[in-house]
């Protein structure tokens, strides 16, 4: 009798739970922690800026090209004492250099931000060997992207501002484009308040959170991690990617979902995905992205111009950002004291970069 009744109520809880609505995203019970990023003090002209490589190796040719770019900008260039470095074919020295190279930067009172020379890869073996409170105790700005993601979510969790821009790789080219004088502006006090032309996958609506997230591929593996910055409440997630397939970046953001990170987002803002897979029937890789994000009921801004494409606009990791997404566009502005500026999306524009160039650089092949 008990054995039966026991069958009885396993197939009522069986009944029970298919009649459930299983497209409403079960909330998460996952920890969060609070990040509260002070921003670091801009610069001014005869400030000095160290170059850094964390990643991969970038010739010293580039990044004496780039420093020529920051002596024309009015600022003073060091270079990295192991910058040049090249270990096992591609990485720009060893863990406790690259390591080195970061504390240095902080360490030294007379540099006052850090440009990245590239991503790449290799900024994942760093996490356990950068102290915090090292970082914290002097902020700075520190720029970059692609694998520079994984710091951009250490200095959140240290409770530091970082600016997701661009690096020597393309700042060699001459630094007279608009990604890097915005990028320029941005470290002198200037404000973007983006303006943004409407897509067709956009969710309407409103929200302001802690803007957090970067390459797509780069951050998600540090869940859990002290880079993880997704385990922050009221997030304002961006992503961005390059060369990868389409299941990939679904699988990636399936992770997230599984591990609560959507459930903590206000908003969601897609950046560039450049050449980046069409194996499913889907519109585009926001198409379905958004599949994915419209039972959470948040607003997501897509096309921001951020990433890997021609255009990479800089945007304020770990600031309070508040978006506002419409039928007939979008706006983007950073809630942090500066000079504001308003920047309007549609009128930048720059010259194609071919694609092998823009996968090497990426640190990924064809």
């Amino acid at each position: 009798m008990k054995r039966t009744l026991l069958l009885l109520t396993v197939a009522a809880l069986a009944l029970a739970s298919c009649g459930k609505d299983e497209t409403k995203p079960e909330p998460s019970t996952n920890a969060t922690v609070t990040l509260n990023c002070v921003r670091p003090s801009y610069l001014k002209s005869g400030d000095t800026v160290a170059l850094i490589s964390p990643s991969y190796f970038t010739p010293i040719e580039n990044v004496e090209l780039t420093a020529d770019v920051l002596r024309s900008w009015g600022l003073v260039p060091v270079i990295g004492p192991n910058v040049g470095k090249l270990v096992d074919g591609k990485y720009a020295g060893t863990v406790a250099e690259r390591v080195s190279d970061i504390l240095w930067a902080f360490d030294n009172p007379a540099i006052k931000a850090v440009i990245c020379n590239r991503g790449g890869y290799g900024t994942i073996q760093l996490i356990d060997q950068i102290p915090l409170a090292q970082l914290s105790a002097s902020p700075k700005w520190f720029v970059g992207f692609s694998d520079i993601s994984t710091l951009h979510g250490l200095l959140s969790r240290a409770g530091v501002m970082s600016i997701h821009g661009t690096m020597s790789s393309f700042l060699a080219q001459g630094g007279t484009d608009a990604t890097s004088t915005l990028m320029r502006d941005l470290l002198m006090g200037q404000v973007p308040r983006y303006q943004l032309p409407p897509h067709p996958q956009n969710i309407v609506g409103t929200a302001s959170g802690t803007l957090v997230g970067g390459n797509l591929c780069t951050f998600t593996p540090n869940l859990g991690s002290r880079a993880d910055a997704t385990m922050g409440s009221d997030l304002i997630l961006f992503v961005e990617e390059v060369g990868e397939s389409m299941h990939n970046i679904d699988r990636q953001m399936q992770i997230l979902k599984m591990n609560g990170v959507l459930d903590r987002c206000k908003g969601i803002v897609l950046g560039e995905f450049s050449d980046c897979g069409s194996e499913f029937t889907y519109e585009s890789v926001e198409a379905m992205i958004r599949q994915l994000v419209e039972p959470y009921g948040i607003p997501m801004l897509c096309g921001f111009p951020a990433g890997h494409g021609d255009v990479n606009l800089p945007l304020v990791m770990g600031a309070p950002v508040s978006i506002d997404v419409r039928a007939d566009g979008a706006t983007l502005q950073f809630d942090i004291d500066g000079q504001p500026r308003v920047v309007n999306t549609d009128d930048i524009d720059a010259d194609p970069t071919p694609v092998t160039l823009r996968m090497q650089k990426a640190g990924k092949r064809l």
